[in-house]
C-alpha cells in the first residue's frame, strides 16, 4: 500500500494530519491552519492553508473536495472543485472556500474545510490528433441530453 509522506509547517502544529471521519470514506477531513478567524463574506472566497506539504506517490493524486456538511449548512464550498495537487508539487496545501450563503462564514484554527480524496492517475494516456472518431449511441448529446 502506498503511503504519502507529510511534512508539517510551523503554523499547522498540534493539527490532526488529514484523516478518515468513517471507516470506509473515500476522502480524508484536512483542517485549518489559520493563525486568526478569517471571515469570509456573502459571494466572497478566501485561501485556507493547511499547513501541509505532501510528498505524493508517482502515478497518484490527491484531489481537493468540499465538505459536504458545510455545503448544505452554511452553503460553504472548494471553488476549484475537485483541485488536484499533483505527485511533483512541494508547495503547501491550500483550500480555496466560496460562500455561497446568505450569512457570513467565519472559519476558525482546526476547523476541518475539505476532504483530500487520494486517486490513481493514467500517466500511460496520450492525446494523439485524428481525423475521425468512432461514434456511440450517446454521439455528441451533451448536457442535458437524457431530457432529466
Amino acid at each position: 500500500m502506498p503511503s504519502i509522506l507529510v511534512k508539517r509547517l510551523p503554523h499547522a502544529e498540534g493539527l490532526p494530519l488529514p484523516q478518515r471521519m468513517s471507516t470506509h470514506a473515500s476522502g480524508c477531513d484536512v483542517a485549518a491552519a489559520v493563525e486568526r478567524d478569517i471571515v469570509i463574506p456573502p459571494a466572497g472566497r478566501a485561501l485556507i492553508p493547511t499547513g501541509l506539504i505532501l510528498e505524493i506517490p508517482q502515478g497518484y493524486e490527491v484531489q481537493v473536495r468540499p465538505r459536504s456538511g458545510l455545503a448544505v449548512k452554511n452553503g460553504v464550498t472548494v471553488l476549484n472543485t475537485p483541485g488536484t495537487i499533483d505527485a511533483d508539487y512541494r508547495g503547501e496545501v491550500k483550500v480555496i472556500l466560496v460562500n455561497l450563503g446568505a450569512e457570513s462564514f467565519t472559519v476558525k484554527r482546526g476547523d476541518r474545510v475539505a476532504q483530500l480524496v487520494p486517486a490513481a492517475v493514467a500517466s500511460d494516456i496520450d492525446f494523439k490528433e485524428s481525423d475521425d472518431v468512432s461514434t456511440t449511441g450517446r454521439g455528441a448529446g451533451g448536457f442535458g441530453h437524457t431530457g432529466k
